[in-house]
């Protein structure tokens, strides 16, 4: 078998697969909180499966190291050490991805019954895709075309400044920069940033499953105005991003968040923003936009990137 993973700030999932395939049996989830380190996620795992494995794919939350063989993870004081593992566990020749990497080329594996469209578009067949999603940091990555194969292009975009577009944004940055001196994309289009959001424009700290459940259940005034500012903002990324790379492939959200909103999200202001884009609003009308509700997304694209047909 072969061992894959998506390794993120809140969860690590680890799965099989039989090589040559990208479904993945025998899935685990972690709570990262529970563990001191990544090893002792992996020996879990084993105790767990007492799986045989001959090669992984691990994908990351965070950037790569020149070597290919490490990965520092971006929100936990986690390093990943490809090589150590191997030799600890016997599991073969492992690689490391990005996490991001690893959604991009899972999207497309991924059931299709699990893109739900926001937006039509025009797509054109080979046109770059864009990958990009929000969960506990925001993450993105652009598949093009190579022959007959796509190739992902990992990135760093959720580390990009972030751009307020009204007053209630323009209040979060002035607020965050005094916490954090530069203020990133990421420090609010994600579920620490949608925290942040709440308490800075409604004073009271709650964590975002909690903004989302009193959104979502209780039609929290509060709460679904923090989540307006949270998906316009979101949505203007998306965008912006969109834009840079030249999506007429498509945009899908991948991450946790865009689909437990999938219920509001149709009505929101996330695609107004998406949209608003001046001269160029007709552009971005053309790019489909999908949520992706896989969640074996990750899983999948780290099967593929050890398989050689992809």
């Amino acid at each position: 078998m072969i061992l894959v993973g998506d390794i993120g700030g809140t969860n690590a999932r680890l799965a099989l697969a039989a090589p040559g395939t990208t479904d993945p049996i025998a899935e685990r989830r972690y709570a990262t909180a529970d563990f001191g380190d990544f090893e002792s996620v992996v020996a879990a795992f084993l105790a767990e499966t007492k799986a045989t494995i001959t090669a992984g794919c691990l994908a990351v939350a965070g950037p790569i190291g020149d070597d290919g063989r490490s990965a520092k993870l971006t929100n936990l004081p986690w390093t990943i050490d490809v090589d150590a593992l191997a030799a600890r566990f016997d599991l073969g020749h492992l690689t490391l991805a990005n996490d991001f990497a690893a959604a991009a080329i899972g999207v497309t594996v991924a059931p299709a019954e699990t893109l739900v469209p926001l937006q039509d578009g025009e797509p054109l067949g080979q046109a770059p895709k864009l990958v990009i999603g929000a969960g506990t940091g925001l993450g993105m990555a652009t598949l093009v075309r190579h022959g007959d194969a796509w190739r992902v292009l990992a990135g760093e975009g959720g580390h990009v400044a972030f751009a307020p577009l009204d007053e209630d944004q323009d209040r979060i940055l002035h607020a965050l920069r005094a916490e954090h001196g530069r203020v990133t994309a990421e420090r609010v289009i994600s579920g620490p940033g949608l925290a942040a959001i709440h308490r800075i424009l409604a004073g009271a700290n709650l964590d975002p499953a909690e903004i989302t459940r009193r959104a979502l259940l209780e039609a929290d005034a509060a709460a679904l105005d923090s989540l307006d500012v949270f998906l316009s903002a979101y949505g203007a990324f998306a965008g912006d991003m969109a834009m840079a790379v030249m999506a007429r492939g498509g945009v899908y959200l991948a991450g946790g968040i865009a689909a437990k909103l999938l219920p509001i999200l149709p009505a929101s202001p996330f695609l107004i923003a998406f949209n608003a884009k001046a001269e160029h609003a007709g552009l971005v009308r053309r790019m489909p936009v999908a949520v992706v509700t896989d969640p074996a997304l990750g899983l999948r694209g780290a099967a593929c990137l050890i398989t050689p047909t992809y």
